[in-house]
């Protein structure tokens, strides 16, 4: 109960979480952009200082390497200016880009992002002298990257978008599921109790003289009841312990539906084999539901006429153990784990609550062990609770 309490903060930290996510990966990008930048700036620095020194020489031969060789290779647009920034000569720009105005234009975009590198004539006999620049803009790279951040983001905001609108789905229909499951399980556990009463009144007024050999049998439907309604008030309460003899309100449990089976529609024999006198400090109420949803679980799996269900209770140095032996159709085993999940269920008719209602009871609150020990197709299933 306390999870549901902190839901919100739960939310409101996943979605800081969320949000330094997405903020770490701008930055980081933004590093990575940057120095990649850095790097780009540093070769067009060098290749100014070549054409610089280039340029002093008399031979117009290595001015023409340096631009045939080494300034067509780069990877990213360059254009190079005279003094009044209008371009000379220019590698890698757009296909789109055809005339001067396009190519002016497109180099202050550039300017925009990378500050042009001066081309500096330096003479030991005059000052030094401006005589062009180059401008340059981010690589193919660079540009791969920042479309990448943000189709790395797209694809986050998608994910966690499917991801939200799955869950809430996924627990919408849970709940309605639970919600009506425990509506079902409610009039199954009335309707024996209340199935015998009714029993009770036709006999009566069919058999008023019979009046006081009915009334214990009225007495114990009607305990039943008020147990019934102790029971559901305890679900999400912290249960109260007792000890009581477990050998005992077992026994009890497979005598009233012993005496129901009838109601029930289905021929099927309750073998008892409980050791007498065991104690236990345990919730009976709570724990005998989860024996009876067991037993019941069983009754609904046998479509034979010669049904039968063992109940086992013994107890050893480890603890103790209660078994609930069932010839009906047996679970497949890929579905072990799966029976004890709400909502799961191999009837037509179920609600797949009775053995995750056990399971909650045994594992969560008595801290013990339910599991199926083993079962065989058209051969039955042995459930068993460890305590």
């Amino acid at each position: 109960m306390n999870l549901y309490r902190h839901t919100g903060n739960i939310k409101s930290g996943l979605f800081i979480l969320g949000i330094i996510l997405i903020i770490g990966l701008l930055t980081y990008t933004r590093h990575l952009i940057d120095e990649l930048r850095e790097d780009n700036r540093e070769i067009v620095r060098l290749y100014a200082e070549i054409i610089a020194n280039t340029v002093q020489d008399e031979n117009d031969t290595n001015l023409d390497f340096v631009f045939d060789n080494i300034i067509r290779k780069v990877q990213f647009p360059v254009i190079q200016t005279d003094p009044q920034h209008v371009p000379q000569m220019w590698k890698n720009l757009p296909e789109s880009i055809r005339d001067s105005t396009q190519r002016t234009k497109f180099m202050s975009t550039m300017d925009k992002v990378n500050e042009p590198i001066p081309l500096i004539y330096k003479d030991e006999t005059i000052s030094a002298l401006t005589f062009g620049y180059l401008h340059y803009g981010d690589s193919t790279l660079v540009h791969k990257l920042q479309w990448w951040t943000y189709i790395e983001l797209t694809a986050i905001a998608v994910f966690i978008f499917l991801g939200f609108t799955g869950f809430t789905f996924i627990r919408n229909n849970e709940k309605r599921h639970i919600w009506v499951g425990m509506a079902r399980e409610t009039a199954h556990q009335l309707g024996t109790p209340v199935s015998a009463l009714l029993g009770w009144v036709d006999w009566l007024k069919e058999h008023p003289e019979k009046t006081l050999e009915l009334i214990p049998e009225m007495e114990a439907d009607l305990k039943r009841l008020e147990q019934i309604g102790r029971r559901f008030s305890k679900m999400g309460s912290e249960p109260e312990m007792e000890n009581f003899d477990l050998s005992e309100r077992v026994t009890r449990v497979v005598d009233y539906l012993n005496r129901r089976l009838p109601t029930l529609g289905k021929k099927v024999e309750l073998v008892n084999d409980i050791h007498p006198g065991i104690m236990i400090t345990a919730n009976g109420s709570l724990l005998a539901w989860s024996i009876e949803n067991i037993i019941r679980n069983g009754i609904d799996a046998i479509d034979r006429s010669d049904g039968k269900i063992t109940i086992s209770l013994k107890e050893d140095e480890i603890g103790v153990k209660i078994q609930i032996k069932d010839n009906g159709r047996g679970i497949p085993k890929k579905d072990w784990k799966n029976v004890f999940r709400p909502g799961f269920s191999t009837k037509k008719s179920g609600w797949g609550l009775g053995l995750s209602l056990s399971m909650r009871i045994v594992q969560d609150i008595h801290k013990g062990k339910l599991q199926i020990r083993d079962s065989i197709r058209n051969e039955g299933t042995t459930f068993e609770i460890s305590l």
